[in-house]
């Protein structure tokens, strides 16, 4: 079975930057193969991780959902949705040495997607048992997982900058994600760029406040962003990178099977 850890947080907290260093530390932990999924429709994990996109999943359910008004259809005269999105669904995985990547794309626009969203489900299903590890970044409201369209998950990790309104942010995550009953085993926090790795009382408070579970800090690295500006994907940062080596103590924490 996939052990399977979600990210969640407000736009702008670092979050993809955080899911794409955390593959990567399970890539050179030796923990893959790794199914990245994208699942943030504002989201850029495939520029973190140094891969290109051509095909989403988004993509490939507006084809299958309007087919039949498409003139020509995209679907071969006498092949059925179904046989058409297996046979379709290979050229959305991108394909890597340690891990293989999918991109959920955008969200549905008007119509009736049940039927998509179903074949979409299985054929997940029957991908993700392949993995190790099936990392998941998703948009705050974590619709993907609530439509049970991805793999139920064990981890969730939320991130946040260090400011009282990320913390916030996270903590109205925390409470969705209780009444959304997702039955995570663990619900942790993660504060990025923290000023030389430290929190401030009055966040701590606030994180104390909103009842969320500490699991560490990221210091501001200058690098990330130098790596960004640059246009280099973040996993090629040195491995002495201060963001990387934090992340790493963090993560070792998790003990992680």
């Amino acid at each position: 079975m996939t052990f399977t850890v979600a990210f969640a947080g407000k736009g702008g907290v670092g979050k993809t930057t955080t899911c794409g260093l955390f593959i990567d530390y399970l890539i050179h932990a030796g923990k893959y193969p790794v199914l990245a999924v994208d699942a943030d429709a504002n989201s850029n994990l495939n520029e973190v991780l140094g891969v290109e996109v051509d095909l989403t999943l988004g993509d490939l359910r507006e084809e299958i959902a309007h087919a039949e008004m498409a003139d020509p259809s995209p679907i071969p005269l006498g092949m059925s949705k179904q046989d058409y999105a297996n046979y379709k669904f290979g050229d959305a995985l991108i394909e890597q040495d340690h891990f293989d990547m999918l991109v959920m794309g955008r969200t549905q626009s008007k119509g009736c997607y049940c039927f998509v969203n179903d074949v979409l489900r299985e054929q997940l299903r029957k991908y993700y048992l392949n993995y190790a590890y099936t990392v998941v970044d998703n948009e705050a409201g974590l619709e993907h997982i609530s439509r049970g369209i991805l793999p139920p998950v064990d981890l969730i990790i939320l991130v946040s900058d260090c400011s009282r309104r990320g913390i916030q942010a996270a903590g109205r995550i925390a409470k969705m994600i209780v009444s959304l009953d997702l039955k995570a085993k663990d619900v942790f926090l993660i504060v990025n760029r923290a000023p030389a790795g430290e929190l401030n009382e009055g966040v701590m408070q606030e994180i104390e406040r909103q009842n969320l579970k500490l699991l560490g800090a990221l210091p501001h690295d200058d690098l990330v962003y130098e790596y960004d500006c640059a246009g280099k994907p973040l996993v090629t940062l040195p491995e002495d990178a201060p963001v990387k080596l934090a992340l790493k103590k963090i993560i070792e924490k998790l003990n992680l099977p």
